[in-house]
């Protein structure tokens, strides 16, 4: 699979409501790191099965059904392995019911055609008040939370 398969895959698995790998297309020694992670979450994760055990907990604890992935932009590299990815994510609290959204970027590695490595920068500070229970997650108006 090209790197362009793969996110596309991904965004796939974020739009039904899967975690993001299902274990198709990753490489045993696969690295997904998200240098600005939330604390106590990992933020260099390695090997297929590590990854796979990460993904489906973080799906099952995360509280949000992804409704959209917009505004994505694809910047191919140098290197026909990589490319970097922009993109914001939309989505409604499943408690809640309050919509709020996170622009992310992605570098976004193959090998073989297999995914080798993920690193994805998010933005914690819309992440952290779309979760709060006080704010709408867009303009930081109490309410019901996201």
């Amino acid at each position: 699979m090209t790197p362009q398969q793969i996110f596309a895959r991904m965004r796939e698995q974020w739009l039904a409501g899967e975690p993001t790998y299902d274990g198709v297309g990753l490489a045993d020694d696969v690295v997904v790191e998200t240098p600005f992670a939330a604390p106590g979450r990992p933020t260099r994760t390695v090997g297929r099965e590590r990854v796979l055990e990460q993904a489906r907990a973080g799906r099952a604890s995360f509280p949000v059904r992804f409704e959209d992935c917009r505004d994505v932009v694809i910047h191919e590299t140098g290197d026909p392995d990589v490319i970097i990815v922009e993109y914001e994510l939309v989505g409604r609290h499943d408690v809640t019911g309050v919509r709020a959204s996170a622009p992310f970027i992605g570098v976004l590695r193959t090998r073989d055609g297999l995914l080798a490595g993920w690193r994805e920068y998010q933005h914690t500070m819309a992440i952290a008040a779309a979760l709060a229970p006080q704010s709408d997650g867009l303009t930081g108006r109490t309410g019901n939370g996201f």
